[in-house]
């Protein structure tokens, strides 16, 4: 790929054959530029003074025409479970959050440590349940900008609980596959072996159901794992709390046949992600219809207990009620989990992500 020198090219934005071809661009061999990756990636630099095995001369030069843009930490909270939200400033200005949550043993051990990543400022999806969607969309982030919160959550992880983190999920602010390509450059420099070299089958990307950009996922087959927030098991309700349900090519019919393209082509299962909202979607009726659901092709459903946000007016399933949704689940043969809220305390739980600019 042929990359002009412009000036104050972002680095962080480009890739290892990107850097390469711009090292050559600027009369330097091409492993300079995987030097370039090295550092920027692997080792987290940024300063070009800390790239220490690049020839001073290339140095100076990288100085007056290239730049390292690098989201800052402007706020970071702790939950009282351990949980870490950080809020980041982006070059634009505009901030998003991130989160870090740690799975803790009774001895006090980390048994798992997961990032919350957003991929997005704000959210064009407009669901009514959610604390993002009030944002609206305002930007696309970059592909460094998704690794630098993955970067300075694992050197939080490696702080506070001596070991790297090990799973990732795209289910912070945004939709991941309105930014698709970005969203795959990210894996991309994540699961590099000179980068973090994290597997694959740690990342998880989390869609509202984008039809036609699952598809597309299938056929690029990056190796990670789909998650569909589905909600609700019928298209009247849904669409009555998802407005992307909508349009016929994002309803249930056209999400069955996305999803069963995706499970023959890649092989692997799906998981639904089903937020549970009093009085909404948790009758022994919606299980049954979430067990149709699950029926279309391999799959697993994780219920969600909804983190309450302020002026939306849903609020979450008695633990009764979903003990009656979990057994009809379970006699329909669906294998599901329960996911319980982390870090809402300090508004970071699923959900709950926003920002109020200024």
């Amino acid at each position: 790929m042929e990359i002009r020198a412009t000036s104050r090219t972002n680095l962080k934005a480009l890739h290892r054959d990107e850097l390469e071809a711009f090292a050559q661009a600027h009369g330097q061999p091409a492993y300079r530029g995987r030097q370039l990756f090295q550092w920027l990636f692997g080792k987290g630099a940024t300063t070009f003074a800390e790239m220490t095995n690049l020839p001073k001369a290339f140095r100076a030069t990288l100085g007056e025409v290239a730049q390292i843009e690098t989201i800052v930490c402007t706020q970071l909270q702790t939950a009282t479970d351990q949980t870490a939200k950080g809020l980041f400033q982006l070059a634009s200005g505009r901030h998003i959050e991130s989160v870090l949550i740690p799975d803790i043993e009774p001895n006090g051990d980390a048994r798992r440590l997961t990032v919350c990543v957003s991929s997005q400022v704000g959210c064009a999806m407009g669901c009514t349940f959610c604390a993002t969607g009030l944002m609206g969309f305002q930007q696309n982030l970059t592909a460094g900008e998704i690794f630098d919160q993955v970067w300075f959550m694992n050197t939080l992880a490696l702080e506070r609980f001596g070991k790297p983190i090990s799973n990732i999920v795209f289910m912070g602010m945004g939709e991941p596959l309105l930014n698709y390509d970005n969203v795959l450059r990210s894996i991309d420099l994540l699961t590099d072996a000179e980068g973090l070299g994290l597997s694959p089958r740690r990342i998880t990307v989390s869609t509202v159901g984008l039809a036609r950009r699952i598809k597309q996922l299938a056929d690029d087959n990056p190796r990670v794992n789909l998650a569909v927030s589905l909600h609700a098991p019928t298209d009247a309700q849904r669409s009555a709390i998802m407005p992307v349900n909508r349009a016929a090519a994002t309803d249930l019919t056209a999400l069955k046949e996305a999803i069963q393209y995706y499970t023959n082509t890649t092989g692997r299962l799906v998981t639904y992600e089903y937020c549970m909202f009093t009085g909404v979607n948790d009758g022994v009726d919606d299980a049954r219809h979430l067990a149709e659901v699950v029926g279309w092709a391999p799959s697993k459903v994780n219920l969600i207990m909804y983190n309450p946000v302020e002026g939306l007016g849903f609020s979450r399933t008695p633990e009764a009620q979903l003990h009656r949704f979990i057994k009809t689940l379970v006699a329909a043969g669906v294998t599901v989990t329960v996911r319980r809220s982390r870090g809402q305390d300090i508004d970071a739980a699923c959900g709950q992500l926003a920002v109020k600019e200024g």
